[in-house]
């Protein structure tokens, strides 16, 4: 007996359902046994502290306002970080673009090099935002020490390691929590497990 496009499409379907844990009506059933269930599990996510980086940065350079915003460049100076696994310092010579944006959130695009202790070089970017009251922005546009918990300041940093030593970075998803301080942005790396 030849097998037409619809039995393809109804096998196809019913395959995506089983796994799903959804029974449709009219199509073949396939095993539902202890994998299905598991699937069906709500997965859990946790994340383990990773580094804390202190950034030190010049003045920035405001371009002016053009088609997406108004556009900042932050000039990486220094810094250092550490975390359970590894340290050091994080040299001159990188940035943070941001954009600030028509609603008030302020884009940011971060490119910088960290030195670990033992000397291996890391590439560090992220990608984030920073948003919060106008008054709370207003103060840390003064230099004002804010309490972090009054504005959202979020980033995903990436990382690129040649050194076997940090070769795991190359391999992990990462969320960070950043706040401004009078001497730089504090951004607190977690790893997600």
């Amino acid at each position: 007996m030849p097998v037409g496009r619809r039995d393809v499409l109804k096998l196809a379907a019913a395959s995506i359902a089983t796994a799903l844990g959804v029974p449709l009506a009219g199509c073949p059933r396939a095993h539902t046994g202890t994998r299905t269930a598991a699937r069906r599990r709500e997965v859990e996510m946790n994340t383990r502290t990773l580094m804390v980086v202190r950034i030190v940065a010049a003045q920035p350079h405001a371009l002016g306002a053009g088609p997406h915003g108004t556009r900042l460049t932050f000039p990486i100076t220094g810094g250092d970080f550490d975390g359970p696994r590894l340290r050091g310092r994080v040299l001159g010579g990188g940035g943070d673009w941001g954009v600030v944006r028509s609603d008030g959130v302020l884009e940011l695009s971060l490119r910088a090099t960290l030195e670990t202790d033992d000397g291996a070089l890391i590439g560090l970017t992220f990608d984030g935002m920073r948003h919060g009251p106008p008054e709370v922005i207003a103060a840390l546009g003064r230099g004002e020490t804010v309490d972090p918990a009054a504005y959202y300041f979020r980033t995903v940093p990436r990382f690129e390691a040649a050194d076997e030593r940090y070769a795991f970075l190359n391999r992990i998803v990462a969320v960070g929590r950043g706040e401004n301080r009078a001497t730089g942005a504090v951004h607190t790396f977690h790893e997600v497990l």
